[in-house]
């Protein structure tokens, strides 16, 4: 299936966060974050998998009591039920997968 970014439905977050799913099914799921300086993704955790790749931008990521400072090209993977959240430091894009999908964003 192709998934065109003209396409795409944004959800607003926050006022600093918008977050469009871009394609899933039962097993996997992609989204697209965009993040303004400042935005925060609150430390949380969820049964699912994830990796992430900053597409733009640099982000304070906080994987149980670790932080780093990631930037454009670098990825994190996450484990189920692990501690992890970000602060962006400049304007910056997450790209997410997850699995299995993560029916909380699709309410």
């Amino acid at each position: 299936m192709f998934l065109e970014q003209s396409n795409y439905n944004w959800e607003k977050i926050d006022e600093n966060l918008d977050r469009a799913v871009v394609g899933y099914d039962d097993s996997l799921m992609l989204t697209i974050v965009r993040f303004k300086k400042g935005g925060i993704g609150k430390l949380h955790q969820h049964i699912h998998s994830q990796v992430a790749y900053i597409a733009s931008g640099s982000f304070e990521v906080q994987i149980e009591e670790e932080k780093k400072v990631l930037k454009t090209g670098d990825s994190f993977f996450l484990p189920t039920n692990i501690m992890h959240g970000v602060v962006c430091l400049e304007d910056g894009v997450l790209i997410e997968s997850f699995s299995p999908k993560r029916e909380d964003f699709l309410k």
